[in-house]
């Protein structure tokens, strides 16, 4: 299992967390607006076929839960449906009979082989366009487009556990320097590492090129 963070390949403009940067604050939230209005005629048709396609596969094409925002506030994702309709019971039951899934999702509360996920879920998440729908919680201002991963309400005491802080101070991504940085490789707790690391580093140029790296990261599976 791959737990070390290799981040001297990152040279960005060094941020004092105390002010958060000036960037931090307007000037990202009207650089999200920019991308969004960029995007949307793109996304928006790409986002209805993938809609379609999972009503036809059956059940609800989206799926939304609870997830910690900035300063711990709690917000509702939204993400288009990878999974079965009853996963909670499936997972439940494939932990209680696998104990080494059940170690896996201990560590890194993710499986690299989930049995919840459906068909075109699988293609989904390998390209990462199940998050298609978290345009809207950009929109909303809930999240920024680039930013730390998101995290489940019940993962919040692993997170602090690990000593993480810096996520609190600001708006999760939908892309972002654990996301492409092989994320699946790690485990949960060392995204500490990253989330520390761009906060001490957010600027404008750095969000360009984890922007850049995005792009492969979703081409290899391996990001987002």
């Amino acid at each position: 299992m791959k737990d070390t963070v290799a981040l001297g390949h990152v040279e960005t403009q060094i941020c004092q967390p105390e002010r958060l940067c000036i960037y931090g604050g307007i000037p990202k939230r009207v650089f999200d607006l920019f991308l969004l209005f960029l995007i949307a005629p793109f996304v928006i048709p790409v986002l209805a076929v993938l809609w379609a396609l999972i009503r036809i596969d059956g059940g609800s094409g989206f799926y939304s839960q609870k997830r910690i925002g900035q300063n711990g506030k709690t917000f509702t994702i939204l993400k288009l449906r990878t999974m079965v309709n009853d996963s909670q019971r499936v997972m439940t039951e494939y932990l209680a009979s696998n104990p080494e899934a059940a170690a896996e999702w201990r560590v890194r509360q993710k499986l690299q082989s989930d049995p919840r996920v459906t068909r075109i879920g699988l293609f989904l998440r390998k390209t990462s366009l199940d998050e298609l729908p978290q345009f809207v919680n950009v929109l909303r201002g809930e999240m920024s487009i680039v930013g730390p991963r998101p995290f489940m309400a019940e993962q919040e005491d692993d997170y602090l556990q690990a000593g993480g802080r810096s996520y609190y101070r600001l708006k999760p991504g939908i892309t972002g320097l654990w996301q492409v940085s092989g994320r699946n490789q790690t485990s949960f707790g060392a995204r500490v590492l990253y989330d520390n690391h761009y906060l001490r580093t957010l600027s404008f140029s750095g969000d360009l090129r984890l922007l850049a790296r995005t792009v492969p990261a979703v081409l290899r599976g391996t990001g987002c």
